[in-house]
Formats: C-alpha cells, structure tokens, sequence
C-alpha cells in the first residue's frame, strides 16, 4: 500500500515540477500536444487595483451560508436571462402561436445535411405528427427548445402559445431539450405526465401505453392521479399503464437492486416472495440510491416501511426535524425536508408547479 501511494505521490511530483517518475500516458499526451506547445514570452499585464470596499461586499456574501444557494440562484436566473435574450434576438424566429416547425428526414440521414429528401412542415394545435420506420423529425417546441423524433412515433400538439406547452405521446420515442423555467414543457401519456423542471431527458412509450423515462440533464416529474416519481439526471423511471409511474432508480445501480425493484413495482408480483424481494433492494442500495428508498416509503405498507426507513437512515441521515414518527406517517413537509438533504434540487420547485396544475395545496 505504501509503495502504491509513494509511485502515486511520484507521479503527481511529475505533474507539477517535472521531478518524479512520468506516467507512461502523460508522455503520450505530451508528444501529440507538444507540437501545439507555445513558446513565447508571456505578456505583461498592468496591475488593476480592486477596492477594499468590493471585496468586502463579496467576502460577507462569501462567508455566508447563504452561498450555495446564492450561487444556484445566480445560474437560474443568467439560464433565463439568456433564454430571454436568444428568444427575442434578430436571429431567432418569432413565437409561432399557431404550431410548431417540423423538419421530416429519412432516419438515416443526417440531420445537418440538406437535400431533396427532407420536408418542412408545421405541427397546429390538435394535430398529430407520426413518422414511420424509415422518417424521424425535429420538432422547434416555440421559443423553449427542441424534439427529436424517433422512427415509429405518434404525438399531438395540445397546447402552445405563451404559456404552458403540452404535448401528447401515444407511442414511440422523443429526446427532449428545453431550457424554458419549469413546468412550461408537458408530455401526457397514457400512463403518465411528464413536467419538465428545466432538462434533457428521453421518453419511451410502448403501444401498450407503458414506457421508460430517461434523465440526462437536470430532472422531471412524473405525475398521475397523485402518484409523484421525480427523476434526477442519471435516473430512469417505469411507467406502467396499469398503476402509473413506478419507483425511479439510476441506471447505474446494481442489476439485483434493479431487477428488485421492477419486482416490487409489478402489480402481479408474488405477495410470498415480497419480503425477500424487499429485502434485496435495501441489501443493495448504495447512498446513491437513497432517493429510491425514499419514494419507496408511501409504496410500501406500513409494516414494510419501518424497514425502509430504517435503511435510508442509515444511508442518508434524517436532518433536524425529521422524526421517525413523522416519515412512518408520511408527514408531507418532513419527507420533502428529506428530500433536500440528497441534493439533487429543491423539492419545492415540484409542489409550486404541482399546485398551479391541480388546484390543490400541499398538506403537510
């Protein structure tokens, strides 16, 4: 072990100084690059001198504990500013209130190369678009972002203009990119609703009426009938026709957690086998996988979901003023307390948008 980290400390020497033993790919790296190497002197720059008084602003901002939250704040509010600003420049289209620009192309062209084979159209509302197994399309979503259509695929525009956007996906695949606030960007199913919260995601729905979603960037709600999924980026979530969004995981959980999970999200699952099948996705889960438990906690019965919470304590401590007591009776306010704690984005983005859809409060 000792000898591993002194090669280790040798070879960061390198990085820094030059002294210690090279690494064997650093040296590759350096010949392909050393052509690209510049050799002149570096330029001098005047000294600019910064007040006390603006350092001082930033330094009480800085050492606050405020800081995380000022800095996410700032990003939202640039990615809207700059949305803003892209959609109103010269160079963008105008908002199209009566559809959506389509471009059709054979599905083994590209999509940046221009010929007689590929079609502009326009997407009204109430009409449908459906590409066969040789077509796929992309789809301008207003001033708010983008579709890629896959082959095979059938959707609706239900709603444009300058508020909410919504669509509906009766089978087939889309890659979704929307940079509009959240909750602007809606997919119906016919399982589920997806509520886009600012991301990058893709959306499978079989002709059944199942399907798969699929975050790459930020994260989505999956809603129906008061069955809430949320799905971070990494994360996928089953949909069922059946019994609506199932339990969401990340892709890169164990195969036995994974494979547990769809198990228990079944509704034909075995009642016999349940406890041993519980029992594996607690065995497995990592604390990557804590926000899983915890949309496990209202899916579960209440004899199951002591045994839940005693795992996802484990992984991720409950923070102050989350009680067991509370969890085990599902006080809404303590498992979005909870929620919070994992990082991956403010729950109460999702009970705004929520309440704005359904007309109902929160209850805590």
């Amino acid at each position: 072990m000792t000898n591993e980290y002194d090669e280790r400390a040798a070879q960061d020497n390198y990085l820094w100084d030059g002294s210690g033993a090279p690494d064997p790919e650093i040296q590759r790296l350096e010949r392909a690059l050393g052509r690209f190497q510049h050799h002149r002197p570096v330029p001098s720059f005047p000294l600019i001198e910064v007040s006390a008084r603006s350092w001082s602003w930033w330094s009480e901002i800085e050492a606050s504990a405020w800081t995380p939250r000022f800095a996410a704040a700032l990003l939202v509010v640039f990615a809207i500013g700059s949305a803003l600003w892209l959609a109103r420049s010269p160079g963008t289209p105008a908002i199209a209130r009566d559809g959506w620009d389509v471009e059709v192309t054979p599905a083994s062209q590209d999509a940046e190369t221009s010929g007689p084979a590929r079609k502009n159209t326009r997407l009204k509302l109430g009409e449908s678009l459906e590409t066969d197994a040789v077509s796929k399309a992309t789809i301008a979503v207003a001033e708010i972002g983008r579709l890629e259509v896959e082959p095979m695929t059938r959707l609706r525009l239900l709603q444009s203009g300058s508020g909410r956007k919504r669509i509906a996906l009766d089978r087939g695949t889309i890659h979704a990119t929307i940079w509009a606030p959240p909750g602007q960007f809606v997919v119906d199913t016919p399982s589920a609703v997806a509520i886009d919260l600012g991301c990058m995601y893709t959306l499978h729905i079989d002709d059944a009426g199942s399907g798969i979603l699929r975050t790459t960037l930020g994260w989505v709600g999956f809603h129906s009938n008061g069955h809430d999924s949320f799905i971070p980026a990494g994360a996928a979530c089953p949909t069922h026709v059946q019994s609506g969004p199932g339990t969401p995981y990340f892709e890169d959980a164990s195969d036995a957690f994974r494979a547990a999970l769809a198990q228990l999200d079944s509704v034909e699952a075995n009642p016999s086998m349940r406890k041993s099948t519980l029992d594996t996705v607690l065995r497995e889960a990592r604390a990557r996988d804590a926000f899983t438990l915890w949309h496990l906690l209202p899916r579960v019965n209440s004899a199951e979901r002591a045994a839940v919470y005693d795992r996802l304590a484990a992984l991720v401590p409950p923070p102050p003023g989350v009680t067991r007591e509370g969890i085990l009776r599902l006080g809404a306010t303590m498992l979005d307390f909870w929620w919070n704690a994992f990082d991956l984005g403010d729950i109460s983005l999702w009970r705004h948008w929520e309440q704005s859809w359904t007309g109902r409060e929160h209850t805590p």
